[in-house]
């Protein structure tokens, strides 16, 4: 203090620290201007974000949200980016809307929060559906299939000949068919090996398949009043399976399918 009061007491002290102020004022303004600057280019640097395609309903799982395509990629400036902005698709695995999301929206971790369950129904939407299809050992590949692999179902009747009006002629014989009732489905898992379930019976497995309503309908039916057979696919570059029937006459003597088709009744 005393040291201050000498300089001020003098024509050049006082000098001096004025020009000591002056430099320090210069110091503080570069630094503001300095810092000012990088905001300024920061919040113009442009930011990759995922925002919402069209309406996400509350409860839609972010798996859903990915392998759907509901969501699209879009570039704002960082000053616009809300808190929490998912940029990355991956990060969308294992969360789900935790509220409606709207078009446009910008999906962020608070509108998608971290999932704790496990249920089935986070893997599906629309018209799809998770169903169990009782199968044996020998037709359903049980302890070789995995979840995850994709089969085609396969459904094995003894059938009767159909009149023109639609009714069953009881006088016709009896004839077993094979007929392929979906292909490429995903098996979502092999959840028991009790007799429950539709068709129970001993040793009976279930798989948990993923289908749509109309797949799910079929299969069960098959499985209800017929023989379903499960057919691995290979995991890469399959091939579409026939749709035609398999019968006495196409296996041995080259009938065509369409042609045994017609005999039992069906339309061309």
């Amino acid at each position: 203090m005393q040291f201050a009061q000498r300089l001020l007491s003098t024509r050049g002290g006082t000098i001096a620290l004025s020009v000591m102020a002056a430099v320090l004022a210069g110091v503080i303004l570069l630094t503001y201007l300095h810092r000012y600057r990088e905001s300024v280019k920061e919040s113009g640097t442009v930011v990759t974000v995922l925002v919402a395609k069209g309406l996400i309903d509350k409860g839609t799982s972010g798996d859903i949200i990915a392998t759907q395509d509901l969501y699209e990629v879009t570039s704002q400036p960082k000053s616009e980016v809300e808190d929490g902005a998912i940029t990355d698709p991956a990060t969308l695995k294992g969360r789900v809307a935790t509220a409606d999301i709207f078009p446009g929206e910008e999906l962020t971790a608070a509108k998608l929060g971290v999932s704790t369950s496990t249920s089935l129904s986070n893997g599906i939407t629309g018209d799809e559906r998770a169903v169990n299809l009782p199968v044996d050992s020998a037709h359903g590949m049980i302890g070789q299939l995995q979840a995850g692999d994709h089969v085609d179902l396969y459904g094995g009747f003894n059938v009767q000949a159909v009149g023109r009006n639609g009714v069953v002629d009881p006088s016709s014989p009896s004839k077993p068919i094979l007929k392929l009732i979906v292909s490429d489905v995903e098996v979502l898992g092999i959840p028991s090996s009790g007799s429950s379930g539709i068709s129970s019976g001993s040793g009976k497995t279930m798989l948990t398949l993923q289908l749509t309503a109309q797949e799910a309908a079929n299969s069960a039916f098959s499985a209800e009043n017929g023989v379903v057979w499960v057919a691995l696919r290979p995991r890469a570059n399959a091939s579409a399976p026939s749709p035609d029937i398999v019968s006495i006459e196409t296996l041995l003597f080259g009938v065509p399918a369409v042609k045994v088709y017609k005999s039992l009744g069906g339309k061309p």
